[in-house]
């Protein structure tokens, strides 16, 4: 299990670094580090304008007495694909968008319940309930 980590430890920067110098052939190496910026900047402020939105749903949620599991997974994805836009790097924001862009959020958001289901069933996620 731990040989893909390893893997994909070496295989994300280096595909990185092709993107950077693919992109920089493409149309300069100044453009591309202004690119790079800008879809920084751009996935920040959605992060912050779809994490707030997520976190307005799941408070409407819990105070019409719902459980917010939906609205959980969104946050999940909202976060994960924040952290990959701050990332420099072409693969890692195209990832980082589609998480934060909620058209192509459900997508994600079956593979986490589906894994979170495996897990359930294996026994390694464990729910106590307070009394």
């Amino acid at each position: 299990m731990r040989n893909w980590k390893w893997a994909l430890l070496l295989l994300i920067p280096a595909v990185e670094l092709f993107g950077f110098i693919w992109v920089s052939e493409q149309i300069g190496a100044g453009y591309t580090l202004l690119l790079i910026l800008v879809t920084s900047i751009i996935g920040m402020a959605m992060m912050q304008f779809e994490g707030r939105k997520v976190l307005q749903d799941t408070r409407n949620e819990m105070q019409n007495g719902l459980v917010p599991g939906r609205k959980m997974l969104d946050g999940l994805c909202v976060f994960l694909g924040g952290s990959l836009l701050i990332i420099p790097g072409f693969v890692t924001d195209i990832i980082g968008f589609t998480l934060v862009f909620p058209l192509t959020r459900p997508i994600y958001r079956l593979f986490l319940l589906k894994w979170i289901e495996k897990k359930m069933k294996d026994g390694k996620i464990t729910f106590y309930k307070r009394f």
